[in-house]
């Protein structure tokens, strides 16, 4: 089998796809997808920098992954599933189709995630409830007496 060229545009999808994270398989899924081009995983790693073979990745190339990768970390809000609501509405459909199926456990496990999303468990915020009487420190005194 023949390894085909790809174009501009291609070459191009292939860096930033690289840059989002995507493994060179799925990539080279894509490009056949996409272009109709068929790649090998080999010849998708040729345009990762970070690779031994995107050493001699053209500048432009180069900074084209950079550019994509500072956006894809620093831009969460284009990626759905970062959304609460997001992920409650998904869940909200798989419980659908769980009980429609018969499929209780399921259900139940699926259950327990949306409480969890709704208690905040995958979130490092912290409710803190502090009900202390501030008694001053005759008052403590007197109580050792």
């Amino acid at each position: 089998m023949a390894q085909q060229t790809l174009t501009d545009e291609a070459k191009t999808f292939v860096v930033q796809q690289l840059a989002m994270f995507e493994t060179p398989s799925d990539v080279a899924k894509a490009v056949k997808e996409e272009f109709g081009i068929e790649i090998t995983r080999q010849s998708v790693e040729a345009y990762d920098p970070g690779k031994r073979a995107g050493s001699s990745l053209s500048q432009h190339y180069r900074e084209l992954f950079e550019a994509t990768r500072t956006t894809f970390l620093t831009d969460t809000a284009a990626i759905g599933v970062s959304h609460k609501v997001v992920r409650l509405r998904t869940l909200s459909r798989m419980i659908e189709t769980a009980e429609k199926r018969g499929n209780a456990v399921l259900v139940a496990n699926l259950l327990v995630q949306v409480a969890k999303e709704m208690g905040d468990a995958y979130t490092n915020r912290q409710r803190i409830d502090a009900n202390v009487a501030v008694r001053s420190h005759e008052d403590a005194l007197g109580d050792l007496e």
